[in-house]
């Protein structure tokens, strides 16, 4: 086994990407197919717009092309497309967007209603791709059908409650989609139980592979950062406890 170095783990991890709106800072900076720069923008916690990250053109910070609602993550999608994923009632949501594409439109359009309503993400502009996958998939490893503009995505990570029947049973698995080879495994986190711990106020916010042990690490809100066994289920030590 490769030697784990946690200090590099930690570094790796302050660098992954969260969910919006809390961790916003860690969204890639987008560099669209003609080389136009996208930045990202917090709307703060109060008014009309609170707790909405928007994306921008880098030269027209008044004209939005995307909003993200609580619990999306961005993601580049090579060379140049831009990425989001979700939770969606009983799925994960992946969506496939390009920047070019990307219609602006006025936040009147959004102000008030988006914060609170189901919508994840708003945009003038419709995916040019979109793929869901249901939570209740058996655990192993699934075949996919990938659409062709996600097929340069080599690994997602991808953390989200799972339906516990028991407090004993794991109540969050990472879904990890290799959509280069068009599949998808399921890696339930056994030692992530209600019996263990305050689930819904203690939960998986982000996790990324070690590209040195093979690991998968991640941080757990309310907890720490950890680091898995081998089979990407079980705990194998917390890297730092908060």
């Amino acid at each position: 086994m490769a030697e784990i170095n946690t200090a590099q783990l930690r570094e790796r991890l302050a660098r992954a990407v969260g969910p919006a709106p809390w961790y916003w800072q860690t969204f890639p900076t987008i560099v669209s197919p003609s080389g136009q720069r996208y930045v990202w923008r917090h709307h703060g916690e109060q008014g009309p717009l609170a707790y909405v990250v928007s994306l921008y053109l880098e030269q027209e910070p008044d004209k939005p092309r995307l909003a993200l609602n609580t619990y999306c993550r961005p993601f580049l999608i090579p060379p140049s497309y831009l990425g989001v994923w979700c939770p969606e009632g009983p799925s994960i949501r992946i969506v496939c967007f390009d920047p070019d594409q990307l219609k602006a439109f006025d936040l009147s359009e959004i102000a008030g209603w988006f914060k609170q309503s189901s919508d994840r993400m708003y945009a003038a502009t419709a995916p040019m791709a979109e793929f869901e996958m249901p939570l209740n998939l058996q655990t192993g490893t699934h075949k996919i059908d990938v659409p062709a503009e996600l097929q340069t995505v080599e690994e997602l990570i991808t953390p989200s409650s799972f339906p516990a029947l028991t407090p004993d049973d794991p109540a969050f698995s990472l879904f990890v989609f290799y959509f280069h080879a068009g599949l998808a495994e399921v890696l339930p986190q056994r030692w992530f139980t209600r019996a263990q711990y305050d689930v819904g106020r203690q939960w998986i916010t982000r996790a990324a592979r070690d590209p040195v042990s093979h690991r998968i690490f991640g941080e757990c809100f309310g907890i720490g950062s950890f680091l898995l066994q081998e089979d990407g289920c079980r705990l194998e030590q917390w890297i730092q406890k908060d």
